[in-house]
């Protein structure tokens, strides 16, 4: 069996995020008085000279959001009702068995920087490939967003997919897909530049929005899709339950058995 990790590492200061939701984290290291303390009043009785090496245990404080890192979007993310009218479920009350199925990597790298695909482009795709999706399998969209990771470019480079894809894919019975970019919808700031030409509100968001009219979860800031093939592995991305979250931070794993 061949595993292969498709998240980031979860990296303080990173600016891979709008300045306001860069993540902070603070670490307390075995010496640190944080932990020495903590560690001691655990215990009365306990001195520091009764700590192997003057060693305490290792600690760690982060100043995060859920959607900081490689995480997964509930359908409450997108709008408080899903399929037209039910209220949305929240990342604690998504079906474990949307979070894994066969995985299927849509290759989009030749696509340029703000590019919106079009359920005529995704048709198009899956019959170059030659696979026909079914009810259960878990999207992956490869883009050039990877090529910028680690800093201010990330945020502004790669393609999305639009209101009519999205619906395109969930239409074949897809509840799961996923994005190396930050967003599955092209970057937010070069929508933004083109609203601001045509003042047409319906490219805003619009691939998100589409889970007002079905349901479905979406990963972003994935990795390593480059390692993967069109299709012939499984994916497993259980996400962390957060009460009432619209989003949780999740491990995916593309899983090749031998």
């Amino acid at each position: 069996m061949k595993l292969v990790d498709l998240s980031c590492t979860w990296t303080p200061d990173l600016p891979v995020e709008p300045k306001e939701s860069i993540p902070k984290m603070i670490y307390w290291d075995h010496k640190s008085k944080v932990s020495i303390d903590s560690y001691l009043g655990t215990f009365p009785g306990l001195k520091e000279e009764d700590l192997p090496d003057g060693e305490a245990w290792a600690i760690e404080g982060m100043q995060t959001g859920t959607h900081t890192g490689t995480h997964m979007d509930a359908p409450y993310h997108f709008a408080s009702t899903m399929n037209n009218g039910e209220r949305a479920w929240t990342i604690d009350e998504v079906p474990l068995d949307w979070c894994m199925g066969d995985g299927v990597v849509i290759d989009a790298t030749d696509r340029p920087d703000g590019y919106v695909l079009t359920a005529k482009d995704l048709d198009e795709y899956f019959k170059k490939i030659n696979y026909t999706l079914k009810p259960g399998d878990v999207v992956l969209l490869h883009t050039t967003a990877q090529t910028q990771w680690g800093n201010e470019k990330y945020l502004v480079t790669g393609c999305g997919v639009g209101r009519e894809g999205t619906l395109w894919l969930l239409n074949h019975g897809v509840h799961a897909v996923g994005t190396d970019a930050w967003s599955w919808d092209a970057p937010l700031p070069l929508v933004a530049k083109q609203y601001a030409k045509d003042k047409d509100p319906s490219i805003i968001w619009e691939g998100h929005k589409a889970g007002r009219e079905k349901a479905y979860v979406q990963m972003e800031k994935l990795q390593h899709l480059e390692k993967l093939p069109h299709y012939g592995f499984t994916v497993i991305a259980f996400p962390i339950k957060i009460k009432a979250a619209s989003a949780g931070w999740v491990r995916p794993v593309a899983i090749f058995n031998d």
